[in-house]
């Protein structure tokens, strides 16, 4: 079926209206109408290229939820009317130890990212800046109705983004958490340290965001900027998620964790981070990463979500302010996530 989308023609060009083509509902497919979808700075990073050459003309949009129109034959887990969403992947092997354990965003044999990669059937992947979309019902959720629809966009990857790390690391009761960078990971990042139980700081460039640190959740907000902040917390921390995806000085931050700390990384710098062994050894700490969720922990992430009346802080903005809000993305001009209503699309 062909339906309406917006696309990059090339790297670094705006985003203009397009019609694009999706493959026939198959056995084992779902049949998406596309309701809202959020934008993430990694779509920004790979449509301009930052993360290697591109297929062109593109689809962004890894935040997708919409209501099941159709289902092929053996789908047994959705239907028609469902509530659902899509995140950062739409297939994987299946077969690998990863993907057998629900970890299927490391797929042993390369996961399909939502869009710009080779599809099943050859074809490049294109994301959810669009009204339709079928994806594998193997890689679809369900959204519960606990949820707002349209924040329950950005959860799909901002959510399960900074939830996995929270939960993999055990931020809970007795904990101390620090969030760095308060935009479209680090606000999810405070709503769920908070809503897990543990003691949550911001650790943010300036104060200017303070406030809403603080109804988000935070028990504490301090400033980066303020070179006294790393001495006043140094060791005071058991987990370090850093969101952000700048630059950062691993050293000063690995000095803020307690022993047996750990620093997670979910931002994605484009440029190589370093750092001293010592500020890893000096207290047993440690230095991670974490990328998404598998497909039964984003379940969990959205169950949780509804059990917890947490959704995303959103802007709605029609399509045709894709690429304003792009630039506005690029300047942290956004509180704090920003999700396309597909209706504008045409």
């Amino acid at each position: 079926m062909r339906v309406h989308a917006y696309a990059a023609p090339a790297a670094a060009e705006p985003l203009v209206p397009t019609v694009i083509e999706r493959r026939d509902v198959g056995p084992n497919d779902v049949l998406i109408e596309i309701k809202y979808a959020g934008i993430c700075h990694s779509d920004i990073h790979t449509v301009n290229g930052d993360w290697g050459p591109q297929s062109y003309p593109l689809v962004p949009g890894h935040e997708i939820v919409g209501i099941v129109t159709e289902v092929g034959a053996d789908v047994t887990l959705h239907q028609a009317g469902d509530r659902v969403g899509v995140g950062c992947m739409v297939n994987s092997c299946g077969e690998c130890t990863n993907c057998r354990n629900g970890n299927e965003q490391y797929c042993l044999n390369g996961m399909v990212p939502t869009y710009g990669a080779v599809d099943r059937d050859g074809t490049i992947t294109q994301g959810g800046y669009s009204t339709h979309v079928v994806v594998d019902a193997d890689f679809v959720l369900s959204v519960p109705e606990g949820i707002d629809f349209a924040a329950a966009a950005p959860l799909l990857c901002a959510g399960i983004t900074t939830y996995s790390p929270l939960r993999r690391w055990g931020a809970g009761p007795g904990k101390k958490v620090a969030v760095v960078g308060l935009g479209g990971l680090g606000h999810m990042a405070v709503k769920f340290a908070h809503a897990l139980g543990a003691e949550v700081t911001v650790l943010s460039q300036s104060l200017k965001k303070q406030e809403d640190g603080l109804r988000l959740g935070a028990d504490h907000y301090h400033a980066t900027s303020d070179p006294d902040t790393f001495e006043r917390l140094a060791g005071r921390f058991d987990l370090i998620v850093n969101t952000v995806s700048a630059r950062i000085d691993v050293d000063a931050y690995l000095g803020l964790l307690a022993v047996d700390g750990t620093l997670v990384n979910v931002g994605a710098p484009a440029e190589p981070l370093s750092l001293t062994v010592f500020s890893l050894l000096n207290a047993r700490r440690s230095y991670a990463g974490s990328m998404i969720g598998g497909i039964p922990e984003t379940q969990e992430m959205l169950d949780f979500c509804a059990e917890h009346h947490i959704g995303a802080d959103i802007e709605l903005i029609s399509a045709d302010r894709i690429n304003e809000a792009y630039e506005r993305v690029l300047a942290s001009d956004v509180r704090y996530r920003f999700v396309i209503d597909t209706a504008t699309l045409g």
